[in-house]
């Protein structure tokens, strides 16, 4: 390194570290909103979350807290857990459903929203563009309606003879219709017939399985819903003991059991959301940061459940995996 590149460096590294510290008001500590559909905020989510946060300067306890609120997974609630963090005067909310996403646009105009991965953005009226969000909500959404075609795509090459599906779908879940749209679409195209089975609580979960028995399809499409990710491991068991190949749109649902999951990378769009709230908090507009969609994306198989499925998952499959359980 000579001596200019080392000034340079220098000097540009005080001045980020000035402006950063000019940014972040000295002595203030800010607080973070979260506001999640389930019970909990832990696991590589939040992990991806605060080194992103770190890696930004932020440090818990420091200069900022995090004020966290959860919907128990009742929409209804969500909007009396929005008025509470209003109450809380927080400087920004992370919401990481769409729903969540939708009840904290509707609680507040002023605080700015981080909504970190709702399917469709634009579509479900969360914001106006993905170039120009407009209004006070920004982030990062998924391209959920684009992917099932593909997910179901994935799950008749696993299971060549399949040419009939369920959609699992949770009609609370306002990206849901579009998706299955778009999955009807898709499973026409492919010559198999689509039904859609809803579970809007837990404890729907076991009839919706038992209707899809009933219906003899050949395999399940599982819509990617918070609810559904907290149940990966009951999900998984529920396919198993109805002799039913799932596909998934969260790489947990496999590590819980389930046969394969294709979708972006949750972990990572945690991990970029960091940086919305890092520039919010320094004095940007939400509706100034266009909102981004997902980089990462990853499709994941599990040939211990295939074993137990009957099922050998070709090659040509195996070999696009990015992670397989064995």
């Amino acid at each position: 390194m000579n001596r200019r590149t080392f000034l340079c460096g220098l000097t540009l590294g005080s001045l980020s570290a000035s402006l950063v510290a000019e940014a972040q008001q000295p002595g203030k500590v800010y607080n973070i909103g979260y506001l999640g559909l389930g019970s909990s905020f832990e696991g590589p989510n939040r992990t991806a979350f605060y080194r992103g946060l770190q890696e930004h300067g932020w440090i818990e306890g420091q200069n900022f807290v995090l004020t966290a609120r959860f919907g128990q997974f009742k929409s209804a609630r969500l909007r009396e857990m929005v008025a509470e963090l209003v109450q809380r005067k927080v400087d920004v909310i992370v919401v990481q459903s769409a729903e969540g996403a939708l009840a904290a646009k509707h609680g507040t105009s002023t605080i700015p929203i981080v909504a970190v991965s709702p399917a469709d953005a634009v579509a479900i009226g969360l914001v106006a563009s993905l170039a120009r969000p407009g209004g006070n909500v920004t982030g990062l959404s998924y391209l959920g309606t684009e992917l099932v075609g593909k997910q179901i795509e994935l799950l008749r090459e696993a299971v060549p003879s399949l040419s009939r599906v369920a959609a699992l779908t949770n009609p609370a879940n306002p990206t849901h219709a579009p998706r299955l749209r778009a999955a009807a679409i898709g499973a026409q195209g492919l010559r198999i017939h689509l039904e859609s089975i809803e579970a809007r609580t837990p404890a729907e979960l076991d009839k919706a399985f038992a209707t899809m028995v009933r219906a003899r399809v050949g395999g399940v499409l599982v819509m990617s819903d918070p609810m559904f990710s907290n149940e990966a491991r009951r999900l998984a068991q529920l396919a198993s003991t109805s002799g039913l190949p799932a596909i998934y749109g969260f790489r947990i649902s496999v590590d819980a059991g389930g046969l394969m999951s294709y979708g972006p990378d949750f972990s990572d769009l945690f991990y970029r959301a960091a940086a919305y709230v890092d520039k919010i908090l320094k004095g940007a507009k939400p509706g100034d940061l266009p909102v981004e969609q997902p980089t990462k994306f990853e499709l994941v198989v599990n040939l211990k459940t295939a074993k137990a499925l009957g099922l050998t998952i070709p090659q040509s499959v195996l070999l696009r995996a990015d992670h397989v359980i064995e």
